[in-house]
């Protein structure tokens, strides 16, 4: 059976382009996971996220616990057949929406006791739980449990809290079941304090674990900050494992946390932007509730080739959301999809060839200029409305 590794191809300074080898599959990194928290990509069907070229997908064992439940996924037999996805499956471990509930939850050395967000019923939630339940999902890359503390907080808060996630994480490796294309990540926390950072990388690499995540990050601190502290913190990760930058993020923070050599990426972004009209195009968001659109016959992007572009015009995405029929996030959500995982074959193809910092480059000079003019991208096979 495949043993679970990444595979270095190229660099290019500090970005890297390789292979992660697992138990379901091959996935060519730097790589963007589309969200399926509750076991669905919101909006899309499994055919359609295997369309856009994505080749690993995320799940949430907050979520899935409450509904439909772990050992229910497990009797149907695992979420890879339950959600008709049979690549490799990541699954966040449920700590930062445990530490989201706020007054709904207690915190203690020991775990998490909470009130579901659904109903009010009390759940428990320990390093060892949360590691059995990504087991019964039959994860093919489990998160340890963690707490996440929100930004800014004073230094010795943040101190605390790293360190109890350090010997949770301990605790999650100790209950993780090896199996050969199975891995468990550990999370680096420390907030924006660099000292904290590499505490927290030295305690998860003398523990050992197949991939490490920086976490704790995107969570309100402003771009440049985030990027200094990848700037301290990646090159502390060894460097034959997968480095995972949790909930991030935007275009240009994907791009420039590649730079700096994250190889796996998540956010919500691109398909709660579809659901909320707005595009990711080459030249920045377009708003498709904005009436400019109304009596435009061009495409989304003239690049793209999924069916919101191919098939429709910006007009009609236009009426869609003013009319609220749920195709228009549907079809939005499909085209921000699929431009998130062109943007990545882009940077993956320029770190291989050589070229990432004349292509990081032009991407950027492209997100700072207007929309495309009519005579730029024409569509054809429309003719312009009077």
């Amino acid at each position: 059976m495949t043993a679970f590794r990444w595979r270095a191809q190229a660099r290019s300074g500090h970005a890297r382009a390789g292979y992660l080898d697992t138990a379901h599959g091959t996935v060519a990194t730097p790589t963007f996971m589309p969200v399926g928290t509750v076991g669905t990509v919101k909006a899309m069907t499994m055919d359609a996220v295997r369309s856009t070229g994505a080749g690993i997908v995320l799940g949430n064992t907050y979520h899935l616990m409450l509904r439909p439940g772990a050992e229910r996924v497990r009797a149907l037999g695992g979420l890879h057949r339950f959600m008709d996805w049979p690549g490799p499956i990541l699954t966040d471990s449920g700590g930062f929406q445990v530490m989201s509930l706020g007054p709904l939850r207690r915190l203690d050395a020991d775990g998490v006791t909470f009130r579901s967000h659904i109903d009010g019923s009390e759940h428990r939630l320990t390093p060892e739980r949360s590691t059995d339940i990504q087991h019964a999902l039959d994860a093919t890359i489990s998160m340890c449990f963690d707490e996440c503390p929100a930004l800014p907080a004073p230094a010795e808060a943040i101190a605390r809290s790293m360190r109890m996630s350090m010997r949770w994480a301990e605790r999650c490796r100790a209950a993780f079941v090896p199996r050969p294309g199975y891995a468990q990540y550990g999370i680096i926390q420390g907030g924006t304090e660099p000292e904290l950072r590499a505490e927290s990388v030295r305690a998860l690499t003398d523990i050992g674990f197949e991939g490490y995540a920086i976490g704790g990050l995107a969570v309100g601190e402003g771009q440049d900050l985030m990027f200094s502290t990848l700037d301290v913190t990646v090159g502390l990760i060894p460097d034959d494992a997968p480095r995972y930058l949790m909930g991030v993020g935007t275009p240009d923070d994907l791009l420039g946390a590649v730079e700096r050599g994250v190889d796996m990426f998540d956010c919500v972004m691109p398909t709660r932007a579809g659901r909320t009209a707005r595009a990711y195009t080459e030249r920045g968001t377009l708003n498709m509730r904005n009436a400019r659109h109304a009596t435009d016959s061009r495409p989304i992007s003239p690049d793209c080739d999924c069916p919101a572009c191919s098939r429709h015009s910006r007009a009609y995405l236009h009426h869609l959301f003013r009319t609220n029929e749920i195709l228009g996030p549907m079809l939005l959500t499909w085209h921000n999809l699929a431009y998130y995982q062109r943007l990545m074959r882009g940077i993956r193809a320029a770190i291989v060839d050589g070229t990432l910092p004349e292509h990081a480059a032009h991407l950027r000079a492209q997100w700072a200029m207007e929309d495309w003019s009519p005579d730029e991208m024409p569509f054809p096979d429309i003719p312009p409305v009077p």
